[in-house]
């Protein structure tokens, strides 16, 4: 059975007049890492076109890390947002297609946006032995391990969700297998703000001391989400944490975000953050983990 969720609604060139374009002269990302192609069902645009609008914006590093399938969720649910098992080896292929054609112009990278779902995460690993799989980047869209649990993208005032929703990225950096954490802010909380900084306080201080960047993302800043959210990266800059730029891209011009990299700027000026400008990336194929 196939969902839709609100999040994850498709991105057509129409979509992106919220400001994308445009911008401060020679402001650029050097690395995006959060990239997206056709086959999650809700990106536009073909591997190449990615690749040119990256080069064309002044990128030096491409990572691609489309929503990853998930090998061992039951066939009669099929979540809607991710590739398939089946598309697997078509998407690495085409990313090593891509790698090889303009590898003098830019590094490019494979890698997939994955959640951490305790059940099913030992066999999305041993899956990925079998594919040249670069990195991983935590992307909790779902708490607990998705089926009948609650979506993450959501509003609530119950702090019990956004304690899980804080327990679950932490138990996923512990297992060593992802680079960085994507859109940490997520949930939208919206109950006691002391409430909302104790718990995402808790994630920061991990990250901190496990070194685990935390993603800016464009997508939210330019389409008026939640996220990114000055509660959050007011906590983030006064800890210090590292700060990684993502565009989240789901269609070429994403790739060029001038006016929301310049909010980005300012967001990052007023909380003084520590951005970075790459991240170490992590082999998921040395990590092994025993399933629950």
């Amino acid at each position: 059975m196939a969902h839709s969720f609100p999040y994850f609604h498709f991105y057509s060139q129409s979509t992106i007049i919220f400001g994308l374009k445009g911008g401060a002269e020679g402001r650029m990302i050097y690395a995006n890492y959060h990239t997206h192609t056709m086959r999650c069902n809700h990106a536009q645009g073909t591997e190449d076109e990615y690749v040119e609008a990256a080069i064309a914006s002044g990128m030096k590093i491409l990572g691609f890390s489309d929503h990853t399938p998930y090998f061992a969720l039951p066939r009669e649910h099929y979540s809607g947002f991710r590739m398939k098992p089946e598309q697997a080896e078509d998407y690495f292929n085409s990313v090593l297609r891509v790698r090889d054609k303009y590898k003098d112009k830019i590094t490019i990278y494979a890698g997939v946006e994955a959640e951490f779902y305790p059940k099913y995460f030992g066999d999305l690993l041993d899956n990925f032995r079998r594919f040249p799989i670069q990195y991983m980047i935590l992307g909790q869209h779902f708490l607990d391990n998705e089926i009948g649990s609650t979506y993450a993208y959501t509003r609530t005032t119950d702090e019990v969700l956004l304690e899980k929703f804080v327990k679950q990225m932490i138990r996923a950096i512990d297992t060593g297998a992802f680079s960085y954490v994507a859109h940490p802010d997520l949930m939208e909380f919206d109950g006691d703000e002391k409430i909302y900084a104790k718990h995402y306080r808790k994630l920061c201080e991990h990250c901190l001391e496990k070194d685990m960047a935390l993603e800016l993302n464009l997508l939210g800043l330019g389409g008026g989400r939640h996220y990114p959210n000055e509660k959050f990266f007011k906590i983030v800059g006064e800890m210090g944490n590292k700060v990684i730029i993502g565009c989240d891209a789901h269609s070429p011009a994403m790739l060029s975000p001038g006016k929301t990299l310049d909010r980005a700027m300012d967001m990052a000026d007023k909380f003084k953050l520590n951005l970075i400008d790459t991240i170490e990336l992590k082999d998921p194929k040395k990590i092994y983990f025993e399933e629950e």
